[in-house]
């Protein structure tokens, strides 16, 4: 497979898994996850993760798989690339996976010491691909195999940490972030 298709192949199945966290950015608010519980003396989570974002994040992520199914063979014709479609149990487990990997680092980053917003390299960027990942080969692990091949996963370590950035750039300077990364 070339450079390029193993590129398209890979931003086409994480699309479902890239979306979800910008949405609860935009759509979040309301009441915490963690009620303000606190273990010792940190939060579990803190404000930042919400119960109305994390809904809206994975049923935005379903939403978009849902259109790649149905834009599917235009997709595939224009980009000459055979581009999967999502089963059901992949277009949760994609959304809601990357909703739950951001849950955990803010989790982890509450045990380190880390304030909300506070730079957490690669967990940062990671984070939401590697439990969307571990949930998907869970849920569909028969399209999982298929679909996830070493190039392909390769190509998304590489790719998500430098689109992380830059839409967290964007957001930033649109105001709707407090901090760039």
């Amino acid at each position: 497979m070339s450079l390029a298709a193993t590129v398209a192949i890979a931003v086409w199945v994480m699309l479902p898994a890239y979306v979800p966290n910008n949405v609860a950015v935009v759509a979040g608010g309301g009441r915490p996850i963690d009620g303000g519980r606190t273990w010792g003396d940190k939060r579990l989570l803190g404000d930042g993760k919400t119960w109305r974002g994390t809904l809206a994040g994975t049923l935005a992520g379903i939403a978009l798989a849902a259109v790649l199914n149905a834009i599917n063979p235009g997709a595939t014709d224009f980009l000459g690339v055979a581009l999967p479609t999502f089963p059901p149990a992949a277009m949760v487990a994609l959304a809601f996976g990357a909703m739950l990997g951001d849950i955990l680092a803010s989790f982890l980053k509450r045990r380190t010491g880390r304030q909300r917003g506070a730079a957490f390299p690669l967990v940062d960027q990671l984070d939401f691909v590697v439990v969307a990942l571990a949930l998907t080969a869970v849920a569909a692990p028969a399209w999982f195999a298929d679909t996830f091949t070493l190039d392909v996963v390769v190509a998304i370590l590489v790719i998500t940490p430098l689109l992380h950035v830059l839409t967290n750039a964007i957001a930033y300077l649109l105001g709707l972030k407090d901090e760039p990364w």
